[in-house]
């Protein structure tokens, strides 16, 4: 008998004795049956188990919040899920092999109400919006002496490797994703024009900022913990790997969290979701007929002082279009094949009150974005100063914000209020060859402020 099936007889034996002394007292008749009877109909209204096998818990989180944003022209408010760390539910299990071995599993999907990075001027809700994402769903084999072995939807060895965060921020305000806070509006010119490109295009293309891996089909590998340190390494079809270091520890009063992760990519971005995606090469390398070719490198750090709450994240990464000048559209331009970025958080995090931890926080963040086969300004767009078409030749985007999170330990929840200021440059090439003229666009500025609160279970 499992203790869930003890405990729930236990409870409806102690029910019985209460409310009916004498027929408790009896223990002959149909008492037995009464209470089988009783605990079955329990069982069945109950979400349970598959097998006594293998264990299952249920977790995740609400992440909701409050956006108002400014764009020079415009402001407006949105109810949207913060897709730095969207709602959604995990399901995970594992089972005893024999000693030292286990097999396990990971299930996990998102739900996005409206789309914190997806909200246009004009949308509200976001493309995606009223939705559900697979994010993980695989299976693994555990050894304590060998390591562990995973297949299936999930992150490589360069997931999060630029995102490493020890503060109550890593789930509302990422320093180093910014594209989850408002980046899906659309970019406005001086005269007050909208264009059709939105804020996290200038961001590597995709809005994942350099040297920072994703979900994908993979098979992935870790070794065991050894002193703190955690090698992984990733492979996934059409052909992607990623290899990696991760740390966690505490020295001399400091807790040190950080990872460093290398990949390289063959795989065009608009024929697999294969790891990261050499998304800038596009269609001119597809045409082609040749394998795309990309490469990127990333790491983090994140340093907090146990007894003061102090600490400091910090973030870089760089990522290489290794084709992108030798297709039609930047051939001989000089063009920049390669898209950078760093970011920085300090704060300080303590028990200041008896709800909980309290974080009040200062980011930075710079990119610097490659040119870009893939996104186009058609004519008329408002962030295009030709007369017929262009491409985006190089990006710069910054950012600078602060804010408060504040813990509430009874709920396991935290309520959040952030801004953020952001400025970008980007020079455009007229026409759909290299032999075109160079412009810089002239682009308004966008304030975002984001107020929410994510609740955990």
């Amino acid at each position: 008998m499992t203790k869930a099936r003890f405990a729930a007889v236990a409870w409806f034996g102690l029910a019985t004795a209460t409310m009916q002394p004498v027929a408790a007292a009896d223990l002959g008749g149909n008492c037995c049956t009464d209470l089988e009877d009783r605990i079955a109909e329990l069982e069945a209204t109950t979400a349970r188990k598959g097998n006594r096998k293998v264990s299952l818990t249920i977790q995740g989180h609400v992440n909701e919040a409050v956006m108002v944003w400014d764009d020079g022209f415009e402001s407006n408010a949105y109810v949207v899920t913060n897709d730095n760390s969207r709602t959604r539910v995990n399901l995970t299990g594992d089972a005893k092999i024999v000693d030292g071995w286990k097999a396990g599993f990971r299930i996990e999907i998102g739900s996005r109400g409206a789309n914190s990075k997806r909200t246009t001027q004009n949308d509200p809700q976001g493309d995606g919006a009223l939705s559900l994402d697979l994010r993980h769903a695989y299976w693994y084999i555990d050894s304590k002496s060998y390591g562990r072995v995973s297949v299936g939807l999930t992150g490589g060895a360069a997931e999060s490797i630029t995102e490493t965060n020890q503060s109550q921020t890593k789930d509302v305000a990422k320093y180093s994703d910014q594209e989850d806070a408002g980046y899906g509006l659309l970019l406005r010119n001086a005269n007050g024009d909208l264009s059709a490109l939105s804020w996290r295009r200038l961001i590597r293309d995709g809005g994942d900022q350099a040297g920072e891996g994703r979900r994908s089909p993979l098979v992935k590998y870790d070794t065991p913990s050894f002193g703190g340190f955690v090698a992984s390494a990733a492979w996934g079809g059409d052909d992607f790997w990623e290899a990696g270091v991760k740390y966690t520890g505490e020295v001399s009063g400091f807790k040190l969290a950080g990872g460093v992760a290398y990949g390289e990519n063959t795989a065009i971005a608009l024929d697999s979701i294969s790891g990261f995606a050499c998304l800038a090469q596009g269609a001119d390398v597809d045409a082609s007929g040749s394998d795309a070719r990309c490469h990127q490198v990333g790491g983090s750090l994140s340093v907090m002082h146990v007894a003061t709450g102090l600490y400091v994240n910090a973030a870089a990464g760089q990522f290489v279009d290794d084709l992108i000048t030798d297709g039609l559209t930047f051939a001989g331009t000089g063009a920049d094949d390669t898209s950078t970025f760093w970011a920085i958080e300090a704060g300080i995090e303590q028990k200041f009150n008896a709800l909980g931890k309290t974080t009040l926080f200062f980011q930075y963040y710079e990119a610097d974005g490659g040119a870009d086969a893939r996104r186009t300004l058609a004519v008329g767009d408002g962030a295009n100063p030709f007369a017929g078409g262009a491409r985006i030749f190089d990006t710069e985007l910054t950012s600078i914000g602060g804010g408060l999170v504040q813990g509430i330990d009874a709920a396991a929840m935290a309520v959040y209020v952030y801004y953020r200021h952001s400025e970008a440059d980007v020079n455009a090439l007229s026409g759909t060859t290299g032999a075109g003229a160079l412009d810089k666009l002239e682009l308004e500025p966008l304030d975002v402020v984001m107020a929410g609160a994510i609740i955990k279970f």
